[in-house]
């Protein structure tokens, strides 16, 4: 049977074109994504599902849809799909993570050179028989500094352009690293020595949940006095409450937004103010991306219903049919590899070393590494995926070492991840058992065996009596249930590791009571 599309949002024309040209049965409704209930009773006739941002893929969407495939996002974010829902029903989420870079970036520029000459505000004057030439006083951005808060794909490239506009750029980004700034042009530097610098601040960071508030008051009263803030990003990095009453004090001299915690924003706080510019989220409005994205999303969901091909999948890995079966469970270690440590980074990677031992040296480990790559920045950044780890990592200039060698110890076969960081070295391993399990087997130059679940605490104390009861009780008195306890240590009286699976998230003052006990150098608590 013919595989049959849905199209429920506004798409190029060539988009339907290339289904149609490949063989596929396409319906081309771009309004019916802002009908929920019409939405519900269609979505369970078709294989491919390709939306923008208007459409909601919710849990409800995704329950009715028997017989969908895959959902293609034309574009970068997919906050409008529910990705646990289709990865539970089996639905493949693709997204265009590099068809829009160069719109958004423009679109960054043009709000800051607005913000910086008041131009919005001036034209509304002007064009109403005004001539009010010396209450638009503005400010040059020759000479200025750009601080970047993410320095990505797109981020570089606004670099790249305030940089022909004379001005000096700074960026915080994690996965930045020092040679890739070099290259860039930029200076590399922490966020807290960002804020005080810079006359502007971009945002160009993903909605994660380290990234959620970022600009917060806090950060907002670490500020430059007078600084602009422009985001082209994500709703949800600044706080806007707090960003008014900067604004309305004068701390802040103007942001210019195109994003918004709630989309649509009909009724923001920050409306009305003088000195803010708001655009409807217009940083990929343009005919060339929405064009580029438009025939990625069609070619990707064509093939991999016509072939099964996979690519910029979300939620699985490029695999062929041949390796999946014997793969599969590797590349489910591999990502728990890779979120392990992208859990517990906190500071700028340097280097990556990923060694192969045994059976899986022998596996397709590009597949691997990717796995594993899209696991260890996806704590820092929510949209990346198998495909395009690899490219974001290069763009930050990390550098990436696969090794393969036989194996040592108990194991036939294992995967040991480390990382460089400007801070540390840090390692973890894991094998597949017999079972098809993937287990971790050793942190840090420690043995341990644990099988990770989806809430896990993890401790690292001093070798001494009592830390093991003081723990249970803390997590027993707070009705936390223990369901796995796993212990390593380097010996007797040394460095030790607790890996702790628990029944549910551990609140946060649980946490700090946790790291306050006397053996406890560090506890954080990570989700698989």
């Amino acid at each position: 049977m013919t595989p049959r599309v849905l199209i429920s949002d506004k798409l190029s024309p060539t988009a339907v074109q290339v289904f149609k040209d490949r063989g596929l049965d396409v319906d081309y409704e771009p309004d019916l994504g802002k009908d929920k209930e019409a939405l519900h009773k269609r979505i369970g006739d078709y294989d491919g599902l390709a939306v923008r941002s208007a459409t909601k893929a919710t849990e409800k969407i995704i329950a009715a849809a028997d017989n969908l495939k895959v959902i293609g996002r034309a574009g970068i974010g997919v906050d409008n799909i529910d990705i646990a829902a289709a990865t539970a029903k089996g639905i493949i989420v693709m997204n265009t993570p590099f068809g829009n870079s160069i719109t958004t970036a423009e679109h960054a520029i043009t709000m800051m050179m607005s913000l910086a000459r008041q131009i919005p505000a001036a034209n509304a004057s002007t064009q109403d028989s005004k001539w009010e030439k010396s209450r638009f006083m503005g400010v040059e951005l020759f000479g200025k500094t750009l601080g970047i808060i993410g320095c990505g794909n797109i981020g570089a490239v606004v670099a790249d352009r305030a940089l022909g506009l004379k001005m000096k750029v700074i960026a915080f980004d994690p996965f930045l690293s020092a040679e890739r700034a070099v290259e860039l042009g930029v200076e590399k530097v922490e966020l807290e020595e960002l804020l005080p610098r810079a006359d502007f601040i971009s945002l160009h960071t993903p909605l994660t949940d380290k990234t959620r508030g970022i600009v917060s008051a806090e950060a907002l009263q670490k500020a430059k006095a007078g600084v602009r803030i422009i985001n082209c990003a994500r709703g949800g990095l600044i706080d806007e409450a707090a960003l008014k009453e900067a604004l309305e004090a004068g701390h802040v001299a103007g942001a210019a937004l195109d994003v918004f915690q709630e989309e649509p924003a009909k009724d923001n706080p920050l409306f009305g103010l003088e000195n803010v510019v708001c655009t409807p989220h217009l940083g990929a409005a343009t005919t060339e991306a929405q064009e580029n994205v438009a025939l990625q999303v069609a070619e990707q969901m064509s093939d991999y219903l016509l072939t099964g091909a996979v690519t910029n999948a979300l939620n699985m890995p490029s695999i062929s049919a041949e390796e999946a079966p014997k793969l599969k469970p590797f590349v489910a270690l591999a990502e728990q590899l890779g979120s392990f440590a992208g859990q517990l980074t906190q500071s700028g990677v340097n280097s990556i070393v990923i060694e192969y031992a045994g059976d899986v040296s022998e596996m397709n480990t590009g597949a691997l590494s990717s796995a594993l790559l899209a696991g260890l920045m996806r704590p820092a950044m929510a949209d990346v995926n198998m495909v395009s780890a690899p490219t974001i990592v290069r763009e930050r200039g990390i550098a990436v070492d696969e090794v393969r060698q036989t194996p040592r110890g108990a194991y036939d076969s294992y995967i040991r991840l480390t990382i460089k960081t400007e801070r540390q070295e840090r390692s973890v391993a894991g094998t597949v058992f017999s079972d098809g399990k993937p287990r971790i087997i050793q942190i840090k130059g420690i043995n341990l065996e644990a099988e990770l679940g989806p809430h896990m605490l993890y401790v690292t104390n001093e070798d001494k009596p009592g830390f093991i009861g003081a723990l249970g009780t803390l997590l027993g008195d707070a009705e936390v249930n223990i369901a796995t306890f796993h212990l390593g240590r380097q010996s007797q009286g040394a460095d030790a590791i607790a890996l702790v699976e628990v029944d549910g998230a551990v609140p946060t003052k649980i946490l700090n009571q946790i790291g306050g006990l006397p053996q406890v150098k560090q506890v954080s608590a990570l989700a698989f």
